[in-house]
């Protein structure tokens, strides 16, 4: 596979990366996860074993994906973005844990400084605004902010918020 590297990004040989990905400074993707082809991730982010990112990704900066998160194609995922795959943390790992698995559809827009629940569905071309705590799946084409998120509208696929008459400025 031809992607840019980085001098100063880790990638565990056994990581797979796909052609024409940019992998920036003081990124780390572990042995096992995978991240797909035109991609860009953006430095301090992290992205663990098992992590499954698609094609045309943009991952900005200081990031963390853990095992269980899969993102489609055509994702922005800003800035900060906390992602959780265990609903009861603990730092003494004696008892079993269950990892709940994430899936952010193809299209949709994550804001900087979101919160990202486990176990959870963004659908498709969803926008999550900066800052947004989301405890629950995000229907498709739904625009949701605060915390918890809630809904205050739907989106085009272009991004932007849909009018009254469900028309938008892009004229799409």
């Amino acid at each position: 596979m031809k992607f840019f590297k980085h001098e100063k990004a880790m990638v565990d040989d056994g990581a797979m990366v796909g052609d024409d990905t940019r992998v920036w400074a003081n990124v780390y993707i572990q042995k096992g996860a995978s991240v797909g082809k035109g991609c860009n991730v953006c430095n301090g982010t992290f992205i663990e074993r098992g992590a499954k990112i698609g094609d045309h990704v943009t991952i900005k900066h200081n990031v963390s994906i853990f095992d269980g998160v899969t993102i489609e194609d055509d994702v922005f995922i800003g800035s900060n973005i906390a992602f959780i795959n265990d609903r009861f943390p603990r730092s003494n790992r004696e008892d079993a844990w269950t990892l709940e698995k994430t899936l952010i559809k193809k299209g949709a827009t994550l804001g900087a400084n979101a919160v990202v629940m486990c176990g959870l569905v963004v659908g498709e071309y969803a926008v999550v605004g900066a800052g947004a705590v989301v405890t629950k799946d995000v229907p498709a084409f739904t625009i949701v902010v605060g915390n918890p998120a809630r809904k205050v509208g739907m989106a085009c696929k272009c991004g932007r918020k849909l009018d009254a008459a469900m028309q938008c400025s892009c004229g799409k």
